[in-house]
């Protein structure tokens, strides 16, 4: 559940809170019992828990494919964010990768917690990709090769221009985007997408990651890891690391904003994609980490915390928009409102300030011109539901806990 504080500001958070607790626990009874296929389910929980709730919508068969290639590309990207592992052990691994998953036997040893037991048990997923169908194998592997030889690139280059920027969120990013798009074309359940839809999809996301991961990268033991563009940086300090200083606030959250200009690029793209999805559990698949990452680039436009901390929704927005997102008109209005909170914090002094209200407007012209905007629906940023007094939302507070021991232990008496 979310802090106590965060739910007496925004009661309305309970509901989506409690369904997402309950849905948590249903994707964990709903582990499969072959140990292969456990492992990769329990992992796929540890490694990332939003992910795992949103994929158990989609069918069986699809969903075992986007497990798998999940488990693949996040054990390929542990290799590539280990910064003890040397480069010249690196880059082979990171190359042939997409051999590796055809062999029961592989493993190798890196990364820390969740990461290292996946990659130290490596054979299991390996185990489960090769009872894929072969058109789901075919995908996976194409994907996980052109990932690995783009990774091993920039293992020995840096993001100096938007290009190289662009170039390394497609390799990382993009990439999956259009492995998405191929394992649900390969399921039967959507056309194939156009390869620069699907990028922009993954572009989105890995931009609004990169930007909220800032100090988190930079600060990388035992080196740090650069992604931001020299580009745009050196326009307003001398060294990326300087951004992070308190000396440098104002520089600071000028670059910022202009990373944030530059993701927000990708949204309409992004709205296509979505409006041209067809199967309503793809199309949940796909909305609920848009929505999130346009959500997380207006929390952190034009907030200093990005240096000082980690900035990310609180739990019980989350559990709203993985409550609430189910149709594109849902899709619109969550792009309207979020594009709407980032638009009240332009400062009109900020160097990029009409760049990014031009891409704003843009994105609301969009969702207003969709005509599926309801005046009656819930906004993200208002807190516009019943009105709840502080006492009902304490006993609410105290009793729900209590309900759950209850309910816990009739289930193990029974």
């Amino acid at each position: 559940m979310g802090s106590l504080g965060a739910i007496v500001k925004h009661p309305d958070d309970i509901y989506p809170l409690l369904k997402l607790k309950m849905a948590a626990r249903q994707a964990e009874k709903q582990i499969p019992t072959e140990p292969h296929w456990g492992f990769c389910y329990l992992m796929l929980l540890k490694v990332s828990r939003s992910f795992a709730l949103v994929i158990q919508q989609l069918g069986t068969e699809l969903r075992n494919a986007v497990c798998i290639f999940y488990l693949v590309l996040r054990a390929l990207d542990t290799v590539e964010d280990d910064t003890a592992i040397d480069t010249d052990v690196k880059v082979p691994i990171l190359i042939a990768f997409h051999r590796h998953i055809y062999d029961r036997d592989w493993h190798f040893s890196c990364g820390t917690k969740e990461y290292k037991v996946l990659m130290d048990q490596f054979h299991h997923v390996s185990t489960a990709f090769l009872e894929l169908e072969k058109n789901y194998q075919e995908a996976i592997e194409d994907i996980t090769k052109r990932m690995g030889a783009g990774m091993a690139k920039f293992i020995c280059k840096e993001v100096e221009t938007v290009d190289d920027y662009d170039e390394y969120c497609h390799y990382v990013a993009g990439l999956v985007g259009l492995g998405l798009s191929k394992l649900f074309h390969a399921s039967g359940s959507e056309d194939l997408a156009s390869d620069y839809l699907s990028n922009s999809m993954g572009l989105f996301l890995q931009k609004t990651n990169i930007i909220r991961d800032y100090l988190e990268d930079i600060n990388e033991i035992p080196k740090s890891r650069m992604f931001w563009p020299r580009q745009i940086w050196s326009k307003y300090v001398n060294k990326l690391e300087d951004l992070k200083y308190e000396e440098n606030s104002i520089k600071a959250v000028q670059c910022l904003n202009d990373m944030v200009t530059n993701a927000l690029l990708h949204a309409e793209d992004c709205l296509k994609y979505m409006s041209d999805l067809r199967d309503p559990s793809i199309f949940r698949f796909c909305a609920i980490p848009q929505v999130m990452a346009i959500g997380t680039l207006a929390l952190c436009y034009n907030n200093i915390e990005v240096f000082r901390g980690v900035v990310k929704m609180r739990r019980g927005l989350t559990a709203k928009v993985i409550d609430r997102t189910k149709t594109i008109a849902d899709v619109y209005g969550a792009f309207f409102d979020f594009s709407c909170m980032l638009k009240s914090k332009v400062d009109k002094n900020d160097p990029n300030a009409t760049k990014t209200l031009s891409r704003l407007e843009a994105i609301q012209k969009t969702c207003s011109e969709s005509g599926l905007l309801s005046k009656s629906r819930k906004s993200y940023i208002l807190n516009n539901g019943r009105t709840y007094s502080l006492t009902l939302i304490l006993i609410l507070i105290i009793l729900l806990p209590i309900i759950f021991a209850y309910l816990s232990a009739n289930r193990q008496s029974i």
